[in-house]
């Protein structure tokens, strides 16, 4: 496509933006030792003095910040400017322990907006179209990030919120939406209820999506793209390190470029945390250099995936990730055997079947037992019963194949499984309870 947000930076000489890290890299382990407590006593510990880096390859030199550590500093403690420089605060959204906090001072804003920015920009997004945001807003990241970033651009937005599919559909419709942005399982609650309304997805403006905050397969952009009559984007963030706009994909879709001016990104072994080269997958690991506010040394994101630094065929030489394959710590081991919800996603998908499943877990006998249901096509549900047990077989089996262990197949009624306005709860884990 060729269209670039900020092409000084996006397309930037390899040497460049090692100088730029490097320079920022200093800065940042400077303010952290001055201004957090908890950063100082870590350094301390390793004997490490803000003198002692002098380039962004002494990084590995640096401890490691995990998810609990800003829970143990709850909610200001890592902040490392004092109140009167924040202008907004965030939070997760608290399913597991305290909500995870993060503020941020106006250049943190316009760092992030800028980032959301080249994610519509790469998504085709012009000065002229109608932005639809229908992530949620409020403590969560995804509506406001996304939001600034379409302001950013100049472009025009729409603030619909998640929720209210109806209006959701009107909207569409009536206001001329070009470009949406939610999570790709809600993407196709609002495809399903065009499709109901009988409203023809092809008719409409919308050309392009931009879905995040949940993990999605290939075969599930497959899905979308023809539910929607669109080209679905991928963009990836957490709250922890800005929110939406931490990466975003390009017309090539060959990786996700990371502004790395900002987060700069290492794959280490998530056992023993030592570096692991490009192309190999492991766990990636985000430092935020161009963070005022929080800015989080070697974080842990516990997502896996790959980078490399080739340059893409759509000119952008930013380091790019691989669409994450699971994370090390949703991972489910069933029997002995890794298993990511992606996976099993994929093959539900490759098999045509409706893109709404649920994973369980229980045990039974003091073995673990996984079950995955999956809802039934009207045309599945409306087949003789033969029909749908070859059809449970084929996903037995092709289960099977994939993950290395056999699974209980339970195909349920059209429309019957909960469907998620915000991030999709894919897993219900019985053996902990």
């Amino acid at each position: 496509m060729g269209e670039y947000f900020n092409k000084g930076i996006e397309a930037a000489s390899r040497d460049y933006l090692k100088a730029l890290q490097s320079a920022k890299l200093i800065k940042m382990v400077q303010s952290c030792y001055e201004n957090v407590p908890f950063y100082k006593r870590l350094l301390d510990e390793k004997g490490i003095e803000p003198g002692d880096i002098h380039s962004i390859d002494d990084i590995v030199k640096l401890p490691f910040t995990v998810k609990q550590d800003l829970r143990d500093n709850y909610p200001y403690g890592l902040f490392a400017v004092p109140k009167e420089k924040l202008v907004r605060i965030h939070a997760s959204s608290g399913t597991t322990g305290k909500q995870t906090v993060v503020g941020y001072t106006q250049a943190d804003l316009e760092h992030w907006s800028e980032g959301c920015a080249r994610a519509l920009t790469a998504a085709g997004a012009t000065k002229s179209d109608f932005v639809h945001v229908a992530y949620g807003y409020g403590l969560f990241t995804g509506g406001l990030g996304l939001h600034y970033g379409a302001e950013k651009l100049g472009a025009i937005v729409i603030p619909a919120s998640s929720g209210n599919t109806a209006r959701q559909v009107q909207i569409l419709e009536d206001f001329g939406s070009n470009i949406i942005c939610c999570t790709p399982s809600y993407a196709l609650v609002i495809g399903e209820k065009l499709k109901s309304a009988g409203i023809d997805p092809a008719g409409l403006p919308l050309r392009a999506g931009i879905f995040g905050a949940e993990p999605w397969s290939d075969n599930m952009r497959l899905e979308i793209e023809k539910t929607l009559a669109i080209k679905a984007y991928d963009i990836y963030g957490l709250s922890e390190i800005a929110g939406p706009g931490v990466a975003y994909e390009c017309s090539e879709q060959n990786g996700l470029h990371i502004c790395e001016d900002h987060y700069y990104p290492e794959i280490v072994d998530p056992d023993t945390l030592e570096p692991l080269p490009d192309g190999t997958f492991g766990e990636l690991v985000f430092t935020c250099i161009g963070k005022e506010a929080l800015p989080l040394i070697r974080y842990r994101t516990r997502d896996i995936t790959a980078i490399t630094r080739e340059k893409c065929a759509c000119g952008r030489t930013l380091v790019r990730m691989s669409k994450p394959k699971g994370r090390s710590d949703d991972m489910l081991i069933i029997r002995g055997v890794n298993v990511f919800p992606s996976q099993v996603e994929h093959v539900i998908l490759s098999l045509g079947m409706e893109p709404n499943y649920q994973i369980v877990v229980d045990k039974e006998n003091n073995l673990d037992v996984m079950t995955v249901r999956v809802e039934m096509s009207d045309a599945v549900f409306s087949d003789e019963v033969r029909g749908i047990e070859d059809t449970q077989r084929k996903l037995c089996a092709a289960l099977q194949e994939t993950l290395g262990l056999s699974a209980k197949v339970h195909l349920v009624e059209p429309r019957s499984l909960p469907r998620f306005e915000g991030k999709a709860v894919r897993v219900i884990d019985n053996r902990n309870i």
